[in-house]
């Protein structure tokens, strides 16, 4: 059976993670060595990009395998619609658990789960709201509240947690693990990022990161003997961008690495990368002294998921999981951190829409790419299939379901025809940008294509936008208007109405059920056409007439 040597698979996310904020990938002061370790043991992707720059769409194509257009679920607060395959539904058949320790930003499909009649405290109506995991500690990491209440549905246990260690108050997330101490001792919040260096009022230990990576252990504690898919979501570096001591001091402005931009990015005729530039929080990553302030706790946060990984790794290894276990390491989406004059995410340039992708496959049969670095086009969504074809699942019958490709081969040094587009979509209609732009909301999308050289981004109703990112690597040189340039944007353009042609909602029949199919109404009876019985053969009468047969 394919993969049967996997046994147990840890998918490791992070949330707003930078590619290029770990030392095997070239960052010049965060050093990063126990997930350096795991790409000497794995392939390291360097090329990887995410379904959609946003949480909710793109982790609903991680947990799908199917781009943002197919499984409906554009942006944050979106449901993932009932009936959408997810990663538990392939794997549970196959005899493995699946359960998440952190983060998902899945909002269910309550509307859709009341019509069918789905009680949502049934094991089936947890698993659809839960992007069909088992929920050993469900975290987003976003416990605000504001005037009209809390972001967030529930209280993640996280909360009790505090509570019983002493922290009192009823949002321990806000007040301790993201808050710090002000003048006078006064709590002080973390969203306010001129306090980023000023330590959290929790210990490291009790921080967000160290006890979900402890929650993932215990789960592993307990799967015993049983395979298991762990989904493990941390929910940093994301912001409020406030660190427990020592990781709040450990960087410093001097490690800052500059910002990549230029003036005449800010001379930009293109509407909707103007109107970015302009929220609150692009203006306000553009100033130096903010990113002197936040950068060095974004790192110190990045150091410690490093070293909360260092532990994990050391746990399966003392119990000799390390060999039975696939191990994927990789980040829902970047963050601009003031680059081209932009905060957050929501564009495509790299520092947003490219991730860390590592992959380490303890299979014999991955000797021979350990430690590699390969330049292959991925996608989040090849994520689904590398999943199911590692657990013994045959991705061929899936192929209705799942839009991206099985990872197997090339991390098994296979030579196999690879894709010749990356694509990512962005819906920004409950942006600021879609209210100022006056676009309806049908019509406030974007899409980007790139094949490895050329990047094409696409705006509904405004010019496209291009870049050659051989020639300008940082994304300065917006060459869409350029009418010399107008074969490679018409190239790309063409491969994105290509995708857009794709077969993505037939997914109750494979195409293998299809093929059988082919004829089968003329054997059931279905004789469209005949005007003589003898030009079909007698069988075919036989439901009919008894005479017939004889």
């Amino acid at each position: 059976m394919a993969g049967s040597s996997v046994k147990n698979i840890l998918f490791i996310m992070c949330d707003q993670l930078r590619f290029d904020y770990l030392s095997c990938n070239g960052h010049h002061h965060l050093k990063t060595p126990n997930i350096d370790a795991l790409a000497a043991r794995g392939v390291n992707f360097t090329r990887a990009y995410v379904q959609s720059p946003v949480c909710g769409s793109s982790r609903m194509s991680y947990y799908t395998g199917r781009y943002v257009d197919s499984h409906g679920a554009a942006w944050n607060g979106f449901p993932l619609k009932v009936g959408e395959m997810t990663l538990g539904d392939y794997l549970r058949p196959l005899g493995m658990k699946v359960a998440l320790a952190g983060k998902t930003h899945m909002v269910a499909d309550k509307e859709g789960m009341a019509r069918l009649g789905v009680d949502p405290n049934s094991i089936i109506g947890v698993r659809v709201s839960q992007c069909g995991f088992d929920p050993f500690d469900r975290d987003d990491g976003m416990y605000t509240v504001g005037p009209d209440g809390p972001y967030e549905e529930f209280r993640p246990r996280y909360l009790k947690y505090l509570q019983d260690l002493g922290y009192d108050g009823d949002n321990g997330w806000h007040d301790w693990a993201n808050s710090a101490e002000g003048d006078g001792n006064r709590p002080v919040s973390g969203f306010a990022m001129r306090h980023a260096r000023k330590p959290a009022r929790v210990k490291d230990e009790e921080s967000e990161t160290p006890y979900m990576t402890r929650r993932a252990m215990e789960f592993i504690e307990q799967a015993g003997d049983d395979r298991w898919c762990l989904h493990l979501s941390f929910i940093k570096p994301h912001w409020p961008y406030i660190a427990p001591a020592p990781y709040n001091t450990m960087f410093g402005p001097e490690h800052v690495q500059p910002a990549v931009r230029s003036e005449a990015e800010r001379q930009t005729d293109h509407p909707v990368f103007r109107e970015f530039m302009n929220h609150r929080v692009s203006k306000t990553f553009s100033r130096d002294e903010v990113r002197r302030e936040v950068i060095p706790v974004y790192m110190g946060l990045i150091k410690q998921i490093d070293d909360q990984l260092g532990l994990l790794f050391d746990f399966l290894e003392k119990r000799g999981l390390m060999q039975t276990t696939m191990i994927v390491f990789t980040s829902d989406h970047g963050d601009y951190l003031g680059d081209h004059w932009l905060g957050e995410k929501d564009l495509f340039h790299e520092p947003s829409v490219r991730v860390p992708m590592i992959v380490y496959d303890p299979s014999p049969e991955a000797d021979s790419t350990r430690g590699t670095k390969s330049p292959a086009l991925v996608e989040a969504i090849d994520l689904v299939p590398t999943f199911y074809e590692a657990a013994g699942g045959e991705v061929a019958a899936q192929s209705h379901r799942m839009e991206g490709r099985s990872l197997l081969p090339l991390l098994r040094g296979e030579d196999v025809p690879w894709r010749k587009y990356a694509i990512s979509e962005y819906d920004y209609s409950v942006s600021q940008t879609a209210g100022v732009l006056k676009q309806e909301p049908r019509d406030a999308r974007l899409f980007m294509v790139t094949d490895g050289r050329w990047k094409y981004m696409h705006a509904i109703g405004f010019r496209p936008m291009l870049f050659d990112l051989e020639g300008d690597p940082d994304e300065l040189n917006d060459l869409g208007a350029d009418p010399a340039f107008a074969p490679e944007y018409e190239r790309l353009d063409a491969a994105l109405r290509h995708w857009q042609f794709r077969l993505s909602q037939r997914t109750t029949r494979s195409e293998a059920q299809i093929k059988g199919m082919r004829g089968r109404s003329l054997r059931r009876g279905v004789l469209i056409g005949v005007w003589d019985e003898s030009e079909v053969p007698e069988e075919l009468w036989s439901g009919y007439f008894r005479y017939l047969q004889k």
